[in-house]
């Protein structure tokens, strides 16, 4: 039997839909392999399939963070606003 403990389960907002996203984009765009298994187009010499693997090592750290600081906002509007 499930203790009663007057927390609130964990509510889906926009906020939360959006880091989702941003943490579950790489995974899906560099595990459709066939989408970048190619070697044109090259970029200054770098065949398309590795190239495209590096750009994703960029842009998972930028969405990352963008997940990160949505977290950090929504975790402090969930506390009463209180500010680090």
């Amino acid at each position: 039997m499930p203790e009663v403990t007057g927390e609130k389960p964990p509510t889906v907002t926009p906020a939360r839909v959006i880091i989702g996203l941003c943490l579950i984009a790489p995974f899906v765009a560099l595990l459709w392999v066939s989408s970048y298994a190619k070697v044109d187009p090259a970029f200054i010499g770098i065949p398309f399939f590795y190239w495209y693997q590096m750009a994703w090592v960029l842009i998972s750290a930028v969405l990352t963070m963008i997940a990160y600081k949505l977290w950090q906002r929504d975790q402090r509007g969930r506390q009463g606003g209180a500010s680090k």
